[in-house]
């Protein structure tokens, strides 16, 4: 994980550490709450791509919340997943891992799963954003500084 993160590194746009602003990170899990609500709405509306496609960035704005609140800043989703993964553990990511494929095969495969399956990840996506909320909501500077000192130690 950590060569990949290192590769992560080089990107142009790719993994950074900034300053943590916690009103872009308040501003991520805004984004969220209101992606679900979109994504509740296609549903309602029946149309199930678009609230896989949604699903998945409702997820990756919780997610990046975090990153935002410690101070990281990444452009690719891979890498910002594998941040995360890296600094909270794989059981933290396994989720968005399997929407990200469901979106890529909603979006560029128009490969979209059946009602109840698509009911199933809204549920889970509003317990991947209440978990990160909660996260973000709740993090201390000594969480935010041990953080960014195992990240730091990918950087040398």
């Amino acid at each position: 994980m950590k060569n990949k993160l290192r590769w992560c590194t080089g990107l142009k746009d790719g993994l950074r550490i900034e300053e943590p602003n916690k009103i872009l990170a308040h501003s991520y899990l805004k984004e969220a709450r209101l992606s679900l609500e979109r994504a509740e709405k296609n549903f309602s509306d029946g149309d199930l791509l678009w609230t896989t496609v949604v699903i998945y960035y409702a997820e990756y704005y919780s997610l990046y919340s975090f990153l935002q609140s410690i101070g990281v800043k990444c452009e690719n989703h891979f890498c910002s997943i594998l941040t995360v993964s890296f600094l909270l553990g794989e059981d933290k990511t396994e989720l968005i891992n399997k929407h990200k494929d469901k979106r890529i095969d909603a979006q560029y495969y128009m490969k979209v799963d059946k009602e109840d399956q698509v009911r199933n990840m809204l549920q889970e996506a509003k317990l991947f954003f209440s978990m990160f909320d909660e996260l973000v909501s709740n993090l201390s500077e000594d969480e935010t500084i041990e953080h960014r000192g195992n990240l730091e130690k990918i950087f040398k």
